[in-house]
């Protein structure tokens, strides 16, 4: 069994050291041109890892571009990982691997398909998460699934650590379905469409706290928007203060933090670090 790795971020590279450690190897790797998404969060280059191991590298602009295409059937590969990558793959790319693509979504699916997956599971107060590995098709988070991580969340759980344990988690389930894959005795499974949710993009204005807000709606916004996403934030004598932590009061507190009376007459005292123009 043949297997090449499509990425260009750290949790990509998480994943394939995860494979080596495991005893695993990949036949192709697939990453951007060096000159492509150079201020990307976690961005990574292969080029070492790659050389260690042996490993041959295609650098491309796109992942849908003929030369890609052309190296996953050259390479004979039977599943082709695409994680941690952003540009969607077409069904010319689907279709190169014999076996098929594998993708990697932080929702337990079908709940949740669609955008941010993190940021969502707290803001909607779930009591877990988790990951799914999945076989990638034309749709959205829709293939069949792999495995599954289930991740229970705490009650002040924030992006910051369930942002880590989802990235570990996908570890843990590249572990898991491992020795299933090259054994090719893996057994998909198809999603229940009658239990599908979609959650929609958010974008750093989504973040704003108001008034209206009860404390456990801010509470759970600070917590789903704090570090590594843009952060929540007030609007303040024509600044935007971020705000990156808080706690609930039930009066006004001292003059280091920042306090927010909200509709239910409580309070809400902020840490902030920046402020912004």
């Amino acid at each position: 069994m043949k297997f090449g790795f499509v990425t260009c971020v750290q949790l990509g590279l998480s994943c394939i050291e995860k494979i080596y450690e495991i005893g695993g190897q990949l036949d192709l790797l697939i990453t951007l041109n060096d000159n492509k998404a150079v201020k990307k969060s976690g961005r990574i280059y292969l080029d070492d890892f790659s050389s260690k191991n042996k490993i041959d590298l295609i650098k491309i602009n796109h992942i849908n571009d003929a030369e890609a295409i052309q190296a996953i059937k050259d390479h004979d590969i039977d599943w082709l990982f695409i994680i941690g990558w952003s540009q969607i793959a077409n069904k010319s790319v689907l279709d190169a691997p014999k076996k098929g693509a594998i993708g990697i979504h932080p929702t337990l699916l079908p709940e949740g398909r669609g955008r941010a997956a993190i940021p969502w599971a707290i803001i909607k107060g779930l009591d877990q998460t988790g990951v799914s590995m999945f076989k990638l098709d034309e749709g959205v988070d829709t293939g069949k699934l792999l495995g599954q991580k289930f991740l229970p969340l705490t009650p002040k759980e924030t992006a910051s650590s369930l942002y880590n344990r989802v990235n570990k988690a996908h570890e843990g389930l590249i572990e898991q379905v491992w020795s299933d894959l090259v054994n090719d005795s893996i057994v998909l499974k198809a999603q229940d469409e009658s239990k599908a949710t979609y959650w929609p993009g958010r974008t750093p204005a989504d973040g704003e706290i108001n008034e209206a807000m009860t404390v456990e709606e801010v509470d759970r916004l600070v917590r789903a928007t704090t570090k590594p996403y843009p952060g929540a934030f007030i609007m303040e004598d024509g600044k935007k203060i971020i705000v990156w932590s808080g706690s609930t009061l039930q009066s006004i507190g001292n003059e280091e933090s920042i306090c927010i009376k909200l509709s239910n007459g409580d309070y809400w005292a902020t840490n902030f670090e920046e402020v912004l123009e």
